[in-house]
């Protein structure tokens, strides 16, 4: 039975790549990981904002 400890995660997704992947490769992978599980557990602590406010923010002023 496998855990979802960061080690295990890790392992998982090097396994993922192919032989030929490079360290940055592997950076990637697991920053990207690392980033989205921050942002579910945003989501989960309810730390969001909604998407009307962020189109209001950065929306483009017509011409």
């Amino acid at each position: 039975m496998s855990s979802n400890t960061p080690k295990n995660v890790a392992n998982e997704l090097i396994n993922s790549l192919p032989d030929e992947a490079t360290w940055d490769d592997v950076i990637y992978e697991i920053i990207t990981r690392r980033e989205i599980d921050l942002g579910l557990e945003d989501s989960d602590a309810n730390r969001i904002t909604p998407v009307e406010d962020v189109i209001k923010e950065f929306s483009v002023a017509e011409r």
